[in-house]
Parts: C-alpha cells; structure tokens; sequence
C-alpha cells in the first residue's frame, strides 16, 4: 500500500512537472517573440519604449483634436451657400436678365449682389446680410427668396 501511494505521489508530480514545463516554455517563447531583433534590451526596457510611444502618439492625437476643433470653428465663416435667381424687375424690358447672387456662411451671414438690368443699362447692388436678414438695407421679395434658395443649396 505504500509502494502504491509513492508512485501515486511520483506520478502526480511528474505530471505536475511535465504541465509546469509546458506553461514555462510557452513563456519562454512569447519572451523571445517579443524580445527578437533586440541586442541586449531587456523586456522592462522594451515596454517603457513602448509606454513612451503610447504617450507621444497621445499628445500627437490631443493636438490633431484642438487642431480640428479649430477648423471646424473656421469653416463656419467660410462662403457654404450659394443661391441665384434670375428675374424680371421691369415690364419694358424682355427676357430675366436681372439676377441676384446670394453668399452665405454656415450662420447665415454674408452678402447678396443684386444686378438690375434696364434698357438705360446694369446697375449692382450690394447688401449685407446677418443671420438671414438684411443689416442696412431692407431686402427685396427677390432677394429674400435668393437667400431661402441659398439656404436650400446645402445638404445636410
């Protein structure tokens, strides 16, 4: 019965042998795969490397971040909606070859040219625009409706 019981115990531990030098050799290996190509670099080094690349790449990202939140601030000053409309102020004259321009930014602000053409000649108007709505001057039925079809020409 003892005899029984120590090569219970012996072949126990020689298992128990055999599965540790298994989990030691897949580590050994993982080791070496990511130490390879390194000379004389040992893994502590190798992961501090790493974690300072991972903080750079993170400044680098902060950066782009506030980089495109400011162009995206930018953007919305810029020229986005475009309306024309061609039409006949006059009844003596023939054909729409009156037309008003409408510029506009993302907050509706900007300019609408208007030019009247009349037997005697082309005469150009410009009024400022400011949230849709003309500052100085009192906009035309014509121009507001250049100023919705402006609005209009923007998918969103």
């Amino acid at each position: 019965m003892v005899f029984n019981l120590q090569i219970l115990v012996f072949v126990i531990g020689f298992a128990w042998l055999i599965i540790l030098t298994f989990f030691y050799l897949r580590l050994y290996s993982h080791y070496n795969n990511l130490t390879r190509g390194m000379s004389s670099k040992t893994l502590r080094s190798i992961l501090e490397e790493l974690l300072q690349e991972v903080k750079s790449a993170q400044k680098e990202i902060t950066m782009l971040v506030l980089r495109c939140d400011k162009i995206e601030q930018q953007i919305l000053l810029h020229i986005q909606k475009i309306g024309l409309l061609r039409f006949n102020p006059f009844k003596d004259t023939g054909g729409n070859q009156s037309f008003i321009l409408t510029l506009l930014d993302a907050n509706n602000t900007g300019v609408v040219i208007s030019g009247l053409y009349s037997r005697l000649g082309t005469r150009w108007y410009a009024k400022e625009v400011i949230a849709g709505k003309g500052v100085d001057h009192e906009l035309s039925e014509e121009e507001k409706r250049a100023i919705k079809e402006a609005k209009q020409s923007v998918k969103t």
